[in-house]
């Protein structure tokens, strides 16, 4: 049965490897296996926290740039910025309206977020897994690809959506979507702390690969990625305690589409020396076109555009009569 397929990426710029492996490469694998997609650069989550203007558009055309180069077809798949969309906004009031403040309450992205004074915090940060919700019940989307970090959203969007249909007798009206669990490996940590995600905000630009890196970089990258002087394990009961190894065999396993266990089998015994030098040459044939492709793109700012108001006038048809729908039910 075909799936229909929502997620969303936020314009945060400086994209690297972990974004790539944890979200954009999954989502070539979901387009290509005919299922109905919708992939949104989700500027209106970027503004929970303060955004220079001018960056955040440059880095929602560099988001969309990414998906582009890395085989997200807009022929084949809805591709668009959320803020385009006026139905996101106003489905979110009307599920504000319906999600209890406890549900919120326990969400514990919020906490890491707003970090230890949450008086200073953004409305908006404290209410986005309202509009998280919006996003993917407006669509209804039968499945969505979530790491860990996301689960308790999507456990939300579950709970909003039985309890519209409950209170206003609209029985499978919202319907409540699955998640799709991503593989292993689908959370990279920082080259240079394997107990930490990598982000593009480490001061160090040496613990990531940014998918515009050149392949000098990418090389030069791996080669300073912290291991230890231990040689690889057979299995990975070995790699307890080794999380900078178990994260670049990770990155290997990923990129290869194939098992940890089968990395460590053409691995196990052998020196950092051989495994960085294989590793680096992955990246480099997986990412260095992908790099291209993004700053190619990039030149056209027009042709980007294009594909986000296309892309937007087909989510819009969709989402407007969903938000249409639900204001008929309540009573507007």
């Amino acid at each position: 049965m075909t799936k229909k397929i929502f997620s969303g990426v936020q314009p945060t710029g400086n994209l690297h490897l972990g974004n790539y492996i944890g979200a954009i490469k999954n989502f070539v694998e979901l387009q290509e296996q005919k299922n109905d997609c919708i992939f949104c650069v989700v500027d209106l989550h970027a503004i929970t926290v303060k955004q220079d203007p001018v960056t955040l558009k440059d880095n929602i055309r560099e988001t969309t740039a990414a998906f582009l180069a890395s085989g997200i077809n807009p022929d084949k798949s809805i591709i668009f910025n959320q803020s385009l969309v006026p139905a996101h906004s106003e489905g979110s009031w009307i599920l504000g309206c319906v999600a209890r403040m406890g549900w919120l309450n326990r969400m514990t992205q919020f906490k890491e977020k707003a970090g230890k004074d949450k008086e200073k915090a953004s409305v908006g940060l404290y209410i986005y897994p309202v509009l998280m919700a919006a996003d993917i019940l407006l669509y209804d989307a039968t499945h969505v690809p979530v790491g860990e970090d996301q689960k308790q959203h999507l456990e939300l969007s579950r709970d909003i959506a039985q309890k519209f249909n409950l209170d206003f007798k609209a029985e499978n009206f919202l319907k409540v979507p699955e998640p799709l669990i991503q593989k292993s490996f689908s959370r990279i940590m920082s080259l240079k702390d394997g107990t930490k995600k990598m982000s593009k905000s480490d001061p160090s630009d040496l613990s990531r690969i940014n998918m515009t890196d050149s392949e000098d970089q990418i090389i030069n990258k791996i080669k300073k990625a912290k291991t230890d002087n231990d040689p690889i394990p057979e299995n990975d009961a070995g790699l307890s305690k080794r999380p900078e190894v178990e994260n670049l065999l990770g990155i290997y396993s990923s990129l290869s589409n194939q098992s940890l266990y089968k990395t460590l089998s053409e691995f196990s015994g052998k020196n950092f020396s051989d495994f960085k030098k294989n590793l680096a040459d992955k990246l480099v044939e997986k990412i260095s076109p992908i790099s291209k492709e993004i700053r190619k793109i990039q030149k056209d700012k027009s042709f980007i555009d294009n594909v986000l108001h296309n892309g937007a006038q087909k989510a819009e048809k969709i989402a407007k009569s969903k938000v249409d729908e639900m204001k008929k039910i309540i009573g507007f």
